[in-house]
């Protein structure tokens, strides 16, 4: 009992020196006395005093300082430290929500991620840099998938991946169940209480569950989706969504059974490409080229209705339409897009830049080169969706 009062006396200590609270001294002065010109300053914060504060009272104070203080304080009491992994301690925080990112990934530069503030609309001036232990700096780990403040990770020289929570600095090591390494089409989806990695290995559908630690695998997949394994899949009302290659159609996984299914949704006509892509709240969104003999003239937003069939919502200007496809040179293999807060995002492996649509202003624009990426850097460009989360567990 004694350690614990001394731990949180010397905690407050911290809290004082962090914060810049103080506590009054001991009486307040009468109303009817005026105040003294001079103020003396107020002396530090009793710690035998705060350290005899009920605990969801001084839950609550902690709640009100910056997150950065808070970080610099956590450290210095168990009890503290603990508050991260509290979701009605995080949930007090939301007037202090973190910025979302697009994260720049690249052969080139594999310990180190060029961030593009999309609240802010600038760059950052320093990359998000790899400190996990876990992670070496190799040419052999690779950045994968993203999904709700998580980040996944392969590690081929050890046949395992590494999913991490950059801001609680926390990972999880998974092992591969097979060997060789090999694998196509990694998805990391958020569930309640976790997440899922679903990938394929031969002929088999493999399932991560964070929940209890195990892999699965489903026999019964066909090699219906082709060669057409660099897009993620879109997960939408607990199932992944995926397109085959030409004449197109929609087949769909379910996480929880495994079981796949060739879904009767009529597609647009004159398509040349197609990708899909979720907002996570119920909503799924199909992007592609419209033309003739593979080659796109107009590129269209199409959303998925409850009538199961597409509206179409936008359509990209033409002079936009013409630079696109003029960066990808009709190798709709190198095109992918991803949700990121509101809006599409459209890319290239080839291309720095990334052409998204926002929702909120129906509008397309283009997002610029990072200042800081060398000239030499030519294609391998990979981005994603960047929202850090204090409560995704790894």
């Amino acid at each position: 009992m004694k350690m614990k009062i001394r731990e949180k006396s010397r905690s407050f200590k911290y809290l004082s020196k962090f914060s810049g609270l103080t506590v009054a001294a001991a009486a307040a002065k009468p109303k009817d006395v005026p105040s003294s010109p001079a103020v003396s300053p107020s002396p530090e914060m009793d710690p035998g005093i705060w350290s005899r504060l009920p605990p969801e009272l001084l839950d609550h104070i902690l709640s009100f300082l910056p997150l950065r203080t808070y970080f610099n304080l956590r450290s210095t009491c168990k009890h503290f430290d603990s508050l991260l992994y509290s979701p009605s301690f995080v949930s007090k925080h939301s007037d202090s929500s973190f910025s979302s990112f697009l994260l720049l990934a690249h052969p080139q530069c594999f310990s180190q991620f060029p961030l593009y503030d999309s609240a802010l609309g600038t760059w950052r001036s320093f990359p998000l840099s790899l400190s996990v232990s876990l992670l070496s700096a190799t040419p052999s780990t690779a950045l994968l998938s993203t999904a709700n403040g998580l980040v996944c990770f392969s590690l081929r020289n050890s046949c395992s991946f590494v999913v991490c929570n950059f801001l609680t600095k926390s990972s999880r090591l998974i092992e591969f169940p097979y060997h060789p390494f090999a694998f196509e089409l990694l998805t990391l989806v958020s569930v309640p209480l976790g997440y899922k990695i679903f990938t394929l290995f031969s002929d088999s559908a493999l399932v991560f569950d964070s929940r209890d630690h195990s892999w699965r695998r489903f026999d019964n997949f066909e090699p219906i989706l082709g060669d057409n394994h660099r897009q993620e899949a879109a997960y939408y009302n607990g199932r992944l969504y995926f397109v085959t290659p030409e004449p197109f159609s929609i087949v769909s996984f379910d996480l929880d059974n495994g079981e796949w299914e060739q879904t009767d949704i009529v597609m647009p006509e004159e398509l040349t490409f197609v990708r899909l892509v979720s907002d996570g709240d119920g909503k799924l969104y199909m992007i592609g080229g419209t033309g003739r003999n593979g080659i796109s003239r107009s590129l269209r937003l199409w959303e998925f209705s409850e009538q199961r069939n597409w509206v179409e919502v936008e359509s990209v200007p033409q002079m936009i339409c013409k630079k696109f496809m003029s960066i990808c040179y009709h190798n709709y293999e190198h095109v992918y897009c991803f949700w990121h807060q509101g809006t599409i995002c459209l890319c290239c492996y080839t291309w720095p830049e990334i052409l998204y649509y926002k929702f909120c202003r129906r509008s397309w624009h283009w997002l610029p080169k990072c200042p800081s990426l060398p000239e030499r850097w030519s294609c391998g460009f990979r981005w994603f969706s960047f929202v850090p989360e204090l409560y995704a567990s790894a």
